[in-house]
Parts: C-alpha cells; sequence; structure tokens
C-alpha cells in the first residue's frame, strides 16, 4: 500500500509537472518568460510552448490595439485663449521586455505615464496655435504634431502610438459669453458692412433709372414735338388746299364751325353790332314767307227753346 500511494504520488505531482511545463500563446498576445522575476524571453507567435515549471512564470501581454483617455485639460493657446481639451490615444504594445522593465507586469502602469506624455505634448503644440486654427481644418496637423511628440517619448515604454486624437475642445464657462458678445458683435458689424453696400448698390440703381427715365421722357416729349409739329403742318396744307379749291364753301364751314362753338352752351354773351360780320350769314338768310291764315270755323248755331 506504502508503494501505491508512493507512486500515485509521484504520478500526480509528474502530471502536475507536465501540465505547468506546457502553455498555449494566443494570437492575440504576446508573452514573456520569467525566472525568479527576472525576464528570461519573449514568444510573440501563437502556439504551444514550454516552460520550466515553479521556476518560470509567464507573464502575457496584449498585442491588440489599446485605449487610453485622458481627462480634460485646460491649456492656454497661442492667441491667450484657454481651452479644455478632452482626448484619446489609442496604442500597441510592441516591445514586451522594455515594458515590463519600464513600466512593469500590468498595464495600469502606462496609464499614467501616456497621461503626462499626452498631456505635455497637447500644450506644448497648442500654445503656438489659435482657437481658429483648432476648430478648423487645420486639426488634422496639428494632431500629426501631437502624435509625433507622444510616439517618439513614448517608445522609450515599448509602446507604439498609432494615433492622438482631440475628443471634444471646449470654452471654459466664464469665457463662454465673452466670446459669444464678441462674435455677435461681429456679426453685426458684418451685417451693417452688408446693408451699407447694398444701400450703396441700390442708391446706384436708383440713379441709373431715374437717369433712364429722364432720358427717354426727353427722347419721348421730342419725338411727340415733332409728330405733333408734323401733323400741324399736314393739317394746314390740307385747310389751304381746301381754302383754295372752294374759298366760299370754306369761309362758310369755319363760320359755322365757330357758331357750334359759341352757342352750344347756350350761356354764351356776345356785345355785337348786328351789323357784325359774324351774324353776315344770319342777314344774308332769304326770309320766309308768312303762310296764308286759315279761315275761322262759322260759330254753331243755338238751339230752338223748348
Amino acid at each position: 500500500m506504502n508503494r501505491l500511494a508512493i507512486l500515485g504520488a509521484v504520478v500526480v505531482v509528474a502530471l502536475f509537472l507536465a501540465a505547468s511545463s506546457f502553455f498555449t500563446v494566443h494570437q492575440t498576445q504576446q508573452v514573456l518568460i520569467t525566472q525568479f522575476g527576472q525576464p528570461i524571453r519573449v514568444i510573440q507567435d501563437p502556439g504551444l510552448n514550454m516552460k520550466v515549471p515553479l521556476i518560470q512564470n509567464v507573464i502575457a501581454f496584449d498585442r491588440r490595439l489599446l485605449d487610453f483617455d485622458t481627462a480634460g485639460e485646460e491649456v492656454i493657446l497661442g492667441d491667450q485663449r484657454r481651452l479644455i481639451v478632452d482626448s484619446f490615444t489609442r496604442y500597441r504594445i510592441t516591445d514586451p521586455l522594455l515594458f515590463f522593465q519600464t513600466v512593469g507586469a500590468t498595464e495600469q502602469g502606462i496609464r499614467g505615464r501616456l497621461n503626462s506624455i499626452v498631456t505635455s505634448a497637447l500644450r506644448r503644440v497648442l500654445a503656438s496655435e489659435t482657437l481658429i486654427a483648432v476648430l478648423s481644418a487645420e486639426r488634422g496637423r496639428i494632431m500629426g504634431e501631437i502624435n509625433r511628440q507622444v510616439n517618439e517619448e513614448a517608445r522609450r515604454f515599448g509602446i507604439e502610438v498609432e494615433d492622438v486624437r482631440i475628443r471634444r475642445a471646449d470654452l471654459p464657462e466664464e469665457n463662454t459669453q465673452a466670446i459669444l458678445s464678441r462674435m455677435q458683435s461681429e456679426r453685426e458689424r458684418v451685417a451693417r458692412e452688408a446693408r451699407a453696400e447694398g444701400a450703396e448698390v441700390a442708391a446706384r440703381i436708383r440713379a441709373q433709372a431715374e437717369r433712364d427715365r429722364t432720358v427717354l421722357l426727353a427722347q419721348a416729349e421730342a419725338d411727340a414735338a415733332i409728330l405733333r409739329g408734323t401733323g400741324e403742318q399736314e393739317a394746314i396744307g390740307i385747310f389751304a388746299a381746301a381754302f383754295q379749291r372752294d374759298p366760299e364753301f370754306f369761309q362758310f364751314w369755319r363760320t359755322m364751325q365757330a357758331y357750334r362753338e359759341v352757342f352750344s352752351t347756350g350761356e354764351s354773351r356776345m356785345v355785337l353790332t348786328p351789323e357784325s360780320d359774324f351774324f353776315r350769314y344770319f342777314r344774308d338768310m332769304p326770309a320766309r314767307e308768312a303762310a296764308p291764315a286759315a279761315p275761322a270755323a262759322p260759330a254753331p248755331s243755338p238751339a230752338p227753346a223748348q
């Protein structure tokens, strides 16, 4: 019995040691082997591997892209404006040995260092930029410079920074109202200039229209005067031709027109002698012969008395 117990214990220990000797490296991991706390080797290829049981330890690091978010930091821009910047960082562990030697066996150790590196780079780069540049298409160039500086400092920890981005850039509350007031004043100034330019253009258009109107009216009046003169000239020619063909009838017709204009209302008064030439056609009219009076009807005879 004692031999069987000893043999079973040896088998159990052997199985335990064999199980402790093998480990698997996942495709999303990279492994650092340490012996008594000292790094021995790095395994970055996935698969089944061996180690010395009870002596060597396996420390796994994620080889995927990792995230790190920084809290909002207040920075001073190049135009002396204050801005609260909230950023995030994407990085990966490229050298597990250097990472273990400088940071430690966990990813928590790198977060504090990344926070100081990213914050310092943000302050250095944004200190030479204006608010308009940060809020415009220039942000890509600014973030590229921040990413370059952060990556240069982060390489000494065995990591590579893939990207640094500003998630949010807000003005401090005490500066927001002042900036909004300045923006409103600027917009009002632009609006006043636009209205003044519009009024100037409108006045110019009205003056041109008034000038064109005056020219058109003058030209129309000139054309009308020419037409009236031509018409009067033709009328005079027609009257003259008619007078030459029958002067007596023409004189009679003109006199009849004068009679119509004078006596049409029935309220005209004229102080003239009967022998005036104006009434010559009244004097020259032949006197009408008086018609014979009709014989008077005989009076009825009185009725006989009853």
